[in-house]
């Protein structure tokens, strides 16, 4: 199976060249994505150096031994941090936002789910082809962004198989874990489903876990935005925002006839 461009029909015949690079339902849940998901941080860090200690199990306070604690100030008075002050407790707005944010990201990427699944821009876009699920394709991708090669003119119409297994890895693990975590902080919840939060090791263990899924969403973000400076800033942000690409139609040809990065390399 090719790694279909979104300037191929299914068929492998070229679609019109002022096909959207992405259709305004991607551009616009991606935007809703990362309004809600910078609210969620800025309201999470909030929340965070209320209580700047996790711990293991169903039960965690200042007088349990923590799992592991962060060396910065709180808001609490209450809480032991060797500081000498405390920061401004802005927790109560802080929640509020946190749920506010949380549930608009799920209905923004429940809508974005049942989009890619009808539309088969899962399979299509997303999806890495047979030929791309291999060390060697990885490398070669890799080995490009090392060496600042300048992008090809196909990378314009496509994701390399990186960005496909990076984003899959988002969609269908990372944003499912940061939801069920989140969610198994609710203390009603907890109590309407115990068996979702216990499968974790409780509301602490659960907490901990919500924070390192978070890191590694911060992770993703901060690899997202170099590999779009690397691969062209300006193309994927214009793609991101109009639907357009710059790429000439005399490039078109060139992605037709490099489907895949593994049949590039055996060529």
């Amino acid at each position: 199976m090719p790694c279909y461009s979104p300037h191929v029909s299914a068929t492998g015949s070229p679609r019109n060249p002022d096909t959207p690079r992405h259709t305004a339902l991607v551009r616009v849940t991606h935007w809703i994505t990362v309004l809600a998901f910078f609210a969620l941080l800025l309201s999470g860090l909030e929340i965070l150096i209320s209580h700047p200690r996790f711990y293991w199990g169903e039960t965690g306070n200042v007088m349990t031994t923590p799992l592991f604690t962060l060396h910065i100030p709180s808001s609490r008075d209450m809480v032991p941090t060797g500081y000498g002050f405390v920061m401004p407790d802005q927790n109560g707005w802080s929640r509020y936002l946190h749920f506010q944010a949380a549930w608009l990201l799920v209905l923004t990427g429940l809508v974005y789910a049942i989009y890619i699944l009808w539309t088969g821009h899962l399979r299509q876009n997303l999806l890495p082809a047979p030929a791309d699920r291999s060390w060697r394709a990885s490398r070669a991708v890799i080995t490009k962004y090392l060496r600042r090669e300048p992008p090809a003119p196909s990378e314009a119409h496509s994701y390399n198989v990186l960005q496909r297994i990076a984003y899959l890895g988002v969609l269908f693990v990372l944003f499912p874990l940061v939801i069920w975590t989140g969610l198994a902080l609710s203390p009603s919840f907890d109590s309407a489903v115990p068996f979702a939060v216990n499968i974790l090791g409780g509301r602490q263990s659960a907490r901990t876990l919500h924070f390192f899924v978070t890191d590694a969403l911060v992770l993703f973000l901060i690899v997202h935005v170099a590999m779009v400076i690397l691969s062209g800033f300006r193309t994927r942000m214009r793609a991101m925002i109009t639907g357009r690409t710059t790429a000439s139609p005399a490039t078109a040809p060139a992605a037709i006839a490099s489907p895949s990065i593994a049949s590039q390399e055996r060529a």
